[in-house]
């Protein structure tokens, strides 16, 4: 963790991972980069929130590409993959949520053609599942804008967890 002076000063080489671990979209680091300095860590979510409502489809879908599904522990002893392991350590582990989840996930992934991507933190098995289920009705472009908006918090969540106060 640094703090937002720190984040000011940093190399961008040494950056771009943290931010990218964040959100895997390079518009939004380089957005980030580019607007250096911060006065203080809400005027950086202010243009880190700014940079994820910009990212184009294209963005969003690489960005998400880099998300595990719902459900399954992503491998790895990354600063990622220890992140969404976090994010997702709510979700119950026995074998009947787990089936109820994998087969979910195959409807949605053959729906949309994408994993489903939910800001997991702070929520049950049976919310996500609940909301997993109702977004299989959305149609492609609403389903596309609540991907976009659940990525947005996903990135702000972790960006957080990189900067103390």
């Amino acid at each position: 963790m640094v703090t937002v002076d720190e984040f000011n000063g940093m190399d961008t080489g040494l950056l771009r991972p943290t931010l990218l671990d964040c959100c895997d979209a390079p518009d939004w680091v380089d957005a980030l980069l580019n607007s250096r300095p911060y006065a203080n860590l809400d005027s950086l979510l202010t243009t880190a929130d700014k940079a994820a409502r910009a990212l184009t489809p294209a963005d969003v879908d690489r960005a998400v590409a880099a998300h595990p599904r719902i459900g399954e522990q992503a491998p790895g002893a990354s600063r990622g993959s220890s992140w969404s392991r976090e994010e997702q350590s709510g979700i119950e582990t026995d074998v009947a949520t787990v089936a109820h989840l994998k087969s979910a996930n195959r409807l949605y992934e053959k729906r949309f053609h994408r994993v489903f991507l939910i800001c997991a933190t702070g929520l049950s098995t049976s919310e996500i599942l609940a909301t997993l289920l109702l977004r299989l009705s959305n149609d492609e472009a609403t389903e596309a804008e609540v991907v976009a908006v659940e990525l947005r918090k996903i990135a702000l969540l972790r960006l957080r967890r990189v900067i103390v106060e």
